[in-house]
């Protein structure tokens, strides 16, 4: 027995992955990740709506301390210069919960002062038991960290600001 194409339950139908595409385009949808059975599809939309280039004035101050044992957490001023033309926002890309650690033992992956490029995992946002590790899509010196391990987190949310972005 032949098949003549792709069987109706295929995620992979090329139709079904550009009506997925319209959708996460109508919806503004960064990232959808579909599993059925033993097939996954992950698709991700480019980092358009992870980073903007203009600096609003953060509401959010940075953690005194993010965990972890160790007491000093950085020798960097925790905040950048409020008029900072350089300063880049790196957002979140979709709602979750924020984790500045792969688990609690783990140091934190980017810390005030560390320098960073565009593929750099900054952080973990866990949505409905997935962890997804979160690049920070420019490359500069984290000034500070706006969110606090463990913390909820909104789309579009400030999570870091980068001086030298890039």
């Amino acid at each position: 027995m032949t098949s003549s194409g792709p069987s109706p339950q295929d995620i992979f139908d090329v139709k079904k992955v550009r009506r997925l595409v319209e959708l996460m385009k109508e919806h503004d949808l960064s990232e959808l990740d579909l599993k059925q059975g033993e097939q996954r599809i992950k698709l991700r939309r480019g980092h358009d709506s992870v980073v903007t280039y203009a600096a609003p004035p953060s509401q959010y101050a940075p953690p005194a301390h993010v965990g972890g044992t160790s007491g000093a957490t950085s020798a960097a001023p925790s905040a950048p210069p409020a008029d900072d033309p350089s300063a880049v926002v790196i957002k979140s890309p979709m709602v979750g919960t924020f984790y500045i650690k792969a688990n609690p033992e783990s140091p934190p992956f980017v810390k005030v002062g560390d320098h960073i490029g565009t593929e750099t995992v900054v952080c973990v946002i866990e949505a409905m038991k997935v962890f997804n590790q979160i690049p920070a899509e420019v490359s500069g010196q984290i000034t500070a960290v706006l969110v606090e391990n463990g913390q909820p987190v909104e789309f579009g949310q400030p999570l870091f600001k980068v001086s030298g972005g890039k």
